[in-house]
């Protein structure tokens, strides 16, 4: 925990000494890191609720020999 929070007063004191326009840089990169970690969890969620659909049409007798590949 001590190790998280020193991390945290060092950004802190980074982006302190940053001029404006470059804290701004640096909140347009957090927000899109949030943005791709948003995504990838949507893109998740997305796959996992269309198994169940999708394994009716992968899981048929006519293909049984491509589950043996």
């Amino acid at each position: 925990m001590q190790a998280d929070s020193i991390s945290e007063q060092r950004l802190l004191q980074k982006i302190r000494q940053l001029p404006p326009e470059k804290v701004l840089l640096v909140e347009d990169f957090i927000d899109s890191l949030d943005r791709q970690n948003t995504d990838r969890s949507l893109t998740f969620a997305a796959a996992k609720l269309s198994e169940p659909v999708l394994l009716k049409i992968w899981d048929n007798p006519d293909d049984v020999e491509y589950d043996k590949l």
